[in-house]
């Protein structure tokens, strides 16, 4: 039996990383969110993940030394891959697709479990948050992209503040998902659209846009 150390020579993977199986990583991804969906984060443990898993403990002990560090490589391994945002040809469209994006993720119920502990833990671990903030689903960044836009056909004044927009939509989005614990309801999607354009002083392709009062 190999009793190499788990820290390997350069020239190689780190030997935990090539201890299990896609089928047994699989199941242990599973496990994972299984327990703590149903457990918590201050609940759960390695052993309780194994057992529920069907491998041995010594395994994942092997690959990740905490659950913690367990917790942030499980949540980078879903991490967004997909490309820049899909252009709709306008803000409304641009709009309502992202926040159906968002709207559609948050109705998964182990990703509504799921979420409060990530953003609990994300608060002492700097590479938690960053994990977090690659989830699947439109990011801020994409959210700066679709306003860009808006800016560049005019839909948006240049002036717009599109961070604070961007608050304006996620705010009420992780409401739901954190503190309420419950998907978009039925048509929410589309009334959040309609008050954050309202918020935005979106006016129509080729119109001049709507002024904003800066007081507010």
């Amino acid at each position: 039996m190999n009793q190499q150390p788990a820290q390997p020579a350069r020239s190689r993977k780190p030997a935990g990383a090539a201890v299990l199986r896609p089928d047994k990583t699989d199941a242990i991804v599973a496990a994972f969110y299984a327990e703590l969906a149903e457990n918590g984060h201050e609940r759960l443990t390695m052993d309780r993940v194994a057992a529920r898993a069907g491998v041995g403990k010594a395994a994942l002990y092997r690959r990740w030394p905490s659950k913690e560090r367990m917790l942030t490589d499980l949540v980078a391994s879903i991490a967004r891959t997909d490309g820049p945002p899909i252009d709709h040809g306008s803000l409304p469209a641009d709009l309502r697709a992202y926040i159906g994006d968002a709207a559609g993720l948050l109705s998964d119920p182990l990703f509504q479990r799921i979420m409060p502990y990530l953003f609990a833990q994300a608060r002492s671990s700097p590479e938690l948050v960053q994990a977090v903030q690659r989830l699947p689903g439109p990011s801020r960044e994409d959210g700066r992209v679709m306003l860009r836009r808006a800016i560049e056909r005019g839909e948006v004044s240049p002036d717009t503040n599109i961070d604070l927009v961007l608050d304006l939509i996620t705010g009420p989005v992780l409401m739901h998902a954190i503190f309420l614990g419950r998907p978009l309801g039925l048509g929410y999607p589309e009334q959040l659209a309609a008050a954050v354009l309202r918020a935005a002083g979106y006016a129509p392709n080729g119109a001049e846009a709507l002024p904003r009062d800066s007081a507010g």
